[in-house]
């Protein structure tokens, strides 16, 4: 099997479960949420992320997201899983009422059931409906893109898809890019991307290790298969329900395949320092910015660097959809024979979401 064929059937594995999500972890819609304008909707809370709160209800299909700056009181008989801005994480059932204070939530946790935390509402940045189903915890998106050139018979497609699986201190995420183009009269260009990654938190607030892997294929640079495995240790910077960003550093080891060269090259292994930096800005119900970029300082090659990044600017539409630009690339500053050092470029489409996402 080609390695265009492996990845692309990896990342039909990551959009899979979306059908099926729905269809299990039935509860009842009993929970009660009032708006700062004295609106009173009754149904189930799924969970909070980026400022928003996902409520299913009886008489609505799909989900409703709701702006949680403006949500004065809240009640529920579910447990959930609640983490706050200093990276805290408590588990229990939750209950908020306005006051003059502002809007403290209360937590009667599973651990300790006659005691009761209180937290600002307004610090509290993720919520996750307490639940051992797979598909509960997961959610995700898909995205794609095409343009057609009659002029030289020109054809361009980007396909993407990602998803993430959270508990209570850890998290799993897999991501995939693809990018074809085709013209009369040229070599067609393609490039795939496969990220996956896993991230626990420590005991101490908002500080957390991870694993990361990641295979990439790129005409443009000559890359048949370039396979990279790190690990690290990072901080949360800023975690709110406005921003999330984060910093971690560690160890990688690279291993790239060259191909499509005038001069045999083969496979080079290099051992590199790892920098990593993940951003993510969001505004309730209308835009959201994401962006990654990890920096790799070679040290078996003392001056040689990789640089990879992968952006994207969405703009919330009805029905789970989303307009999304994107752009993604990556540089080497020393590559091998007369390979080109970088590969980069941009594409927009239709995005479709699940779960918290």
């Amino acid at each position: 099997m080609s390695v265009r064929a492996t990845i692309l059937y990896v990342a039909l594995l990551l959009v899979t479960p979306v059908g099926a999500r729905e269809q299990t972890d039935v509860r009842e819609k009993t929970d009660v949420i009032v708006m700062n304008n004295g609106d009173r909707l009754t149904g189930e809370i799924k969970g909070l992320d980026h400022g928003s709160l996902q409520v299913s209800l009886d008489y609505a299909i799909g989900t409703l997201s709701v702006d949680w700056s403006k949500v004065i009181r809240l009640e529920s008989k579910q447990l959930f899983v609640v983490k706050t801005q200093d990276g805290s994480v408590y588990t229990g059932s939750v209950k908020m009422t306005e006051t003059v204070s502002g809007r403290p939530m209360q937590i009667q946790e599973v651990n300790a059931p006659k005691k009761e935390l209180a937290i600002e509402g307004s610090r509290v940045v993720n919520m996750t409906e307490l639940s051992e189903s797979f598909w509960h915890r997961l959610s995700g998106g898909v995205n794609t893109g095409v343009i057609y050139s009659k002029g030289n018979q020109s054809t361009q497609l980007s396909l993407g898809s990602d998803a993430e699986y959270v508990r209570e201190r850890w998290s799993g995420s897999a991501s995939f890019n693809t990018n074809l183009s085709a013209s009369s009269g040229a070599t067609p260009y393609t490039r795939n991307q496969l990220k996956l990654a896993s991230l626990r938190l420590f005991p101490w607030n908002n500080y957390f290790y991870q694993f990361s892997g990641g295979f990439l294929q790129s005409t443009e640079q000559g890359i048949g298969l370039q396979t990279l495995l790190g690990a690290g240790v990072g901080r949360y910077l800023k975690n709110t329900n406005r921003a999330q960003i984060s910093l971690a550093g560690g160890l990688a080891w690279q291993v790239t395949h060259y191909e499509q060269s005038t001069t045999p090259i083969g496979t080079q292994n290099v051992a590199a320092g790892l920098i990593e930096a993940n951003v993510n800005l969001f505004k309730f119900d209308k835009t959201n910015l994401s962006a990654t970029a990890s920096f790799l300082p070679g040290l078996s090659e003392p001056g040689r660097v990789f640089f990879n990044t992968n952006a994207a600017y969405y703009i919330k539409l009805p029905a789970n959809l989303k307009w999304n630009l994107s752009f993604y690339g990556s540089w080497d500053s020393r590559p091998p024979g007369s390979l080109k050092g970088s590969d980069y470029g941009s594409s927009s489409g239709l995005s479709w979401t699940f779960g918290l996402k």
